[in-house]
């Protein structure tokens, strides 16, 4: 029999959490297991008509072809445009690249700036695929621990004694995903002074959940101007504008990075979905007021989620000021069994859940963190509701000491 012998980075890296179990309750389900999905990272919302009818209009007019590797011209400027209309920041055409989504955006990015043992410095929680990212890279994460106590922010101090020589680039998303935590202006002002006394160190700066942000005006690091020429900003249509399998992403860039991801993006997938391009030239040329009614939506179900897990006894909350995620401490469950369930960790809850409840969420361990699970509540109250009760009850049954 022959034997095919994989790379070792392929190897090294591991599955998506998120996506691992959504592969898990797509198996339960397909075995007739009634399970809720509070796993994943999606809008249940559909894409707001008008974006649709561009598309329509795009593949009536046979836009079919190649375009250039970092989008169309007409959509560079509309980007570049938004960039100034929405966030206070300068990015012209040619320092805008369009992708098949804001991972790919970052993952190519991370290549084209790290050499073998760089280090990326990155905040837990941090999203699951940074640091798998940085590992595929070459580079290593350096990661700095965050609490509920700090609403899960870092703070100046930690920043500075986290910089070495080998410091390459920091990678933070906010509003963030999993914890839902945003940085204000005053606290990205602050890390911001420490940035400037560091000009090579590069800061990526994911913006995904900008038009998911529930007390105050979303904040870009990017329009600080002390350090404006270190950051690169990372933005999409899925979460925002509920377009998650359109598959559009994009960043701003200082031109050599963004020349050397259009090298980079050319010989992996060239250009995304021409059609998708045009319906992102309509999407981002209107003033995202339309995005408020979506966000109004998520800012309830937040106080929802609040409420009925704040029933729960032993889970400890925070109350996240953006994107739409619950990242509560289990910790009180750690240590607990039922029958021959033994909960030693954060993955072992995530799974007892999926198997007793039927709710399917994540593991913090994939985010960084241990002894936290993610809940996502992009989902229908009704679900919502029966879901916060199968947790309650199954969580009543891990009354036993291990």
């Amino acid at each position: 029999m022959t034997m095919f012998l994989l790379s070792n980075k392929i190897t090294a890296l591991k599955e998506s959490a998120t996506l691992a179990m959504a592969r898990k309750s797509r198996e339960l389900k397909a075995r007739g297991k009634k399970i809720i999905n509070l796993s994943l990272g999606e809008p249940d919302f559909d894409t707001p008509d008008f974006i649709k009818e561009a598309a329509k209009k795009a593949i009536d007019n046979n836009f079919s072809k190649y375009t250039p590797v970092p989008g169309y011209k007409e959509l560079l400027e509309v980007i570049s445009e938004k960039f100034k209309r929405d966030n206070n920041l300068i990015y012209n055409s040619n320092q805008i690249v369009c992708s098949t989504g804001a991972k790919q955006s970052i993952a190519q990015l991370l290549m084209v700036l790290l050499n073998k043992n760089d280090e990326v410095i990155l905040p837990a929680p941090y999203w699951v695929s940074y640091h798998q990212m940085i590992r595929l890279a070459e580079g290593n994460p350096y990661i700095l621990k965050t609490d509920m106590e700090s609403d899960f922010k870092i703070t100046p101090d930690q920043l500075k004694k986290a910089i070495t020589k080998k410091t390459k680039v920091f990678l933070f998303s906010s509003p963030c995903n999993p914890s839902g935590s945003v940085y204000n202006h005053d606290e990205l002002y602050e890390l911001a002074q420490v940035f400037k006394k560091y000009k090579n160190i590069i800061i990526i700066s994911d913006e995904i959940y900008e038009h998911i942000n529930f007390n105050q005006q979303h904040i870009s690091i990017g329009s600080i101007k002390e350090i404006s020429d270190q950051v690169v900003t990372i933005n999409g249509l899925s979460k925002g504008f509920a377009m998650t399998g359109w598959r559009f992403g994009y960043l701003g860039a200082p031109q050599k990075i963004a020349e050397a991801c259009i090298k980079m993006q050319g010989q992996i997938t060239s250009a995304t979905c021409s059609i998708t391009q045009r319906a992102a030239i309509t999407a981002l040329s209107e003033k995202p007021q339309f995005t408020k009614e979506m966000c109004n939506i998520f800012e309830k179900r937040r106080n929802l989620m609040i409420k009925l897990l704040s029933e729960i006894k032993g889970l400890k909350l925070n109350t996240p000021k953006g994107a739409f995620y619950i990242f509560p401490d289990i910790s009180h469950y750690i240590g607990k069994k039922h029958k021959d369930k033994y909960i030693h960790n954060a993955n072992d809850l995530s799974m007892f859940l999926l198997e007793d409840a039927g709710v399917a969420t994540v593991s913090g361990d994939a985010f960084g963190v241990e002894n936290h699970i993610r809940i996502s509540y992009a989902a229908s109250d009704l679900e919502l509701k029966q879901a916060c009760e199968l947790i309650k009850n199954s969580l009543k049954k891990l009354n036993y000491e291990i």
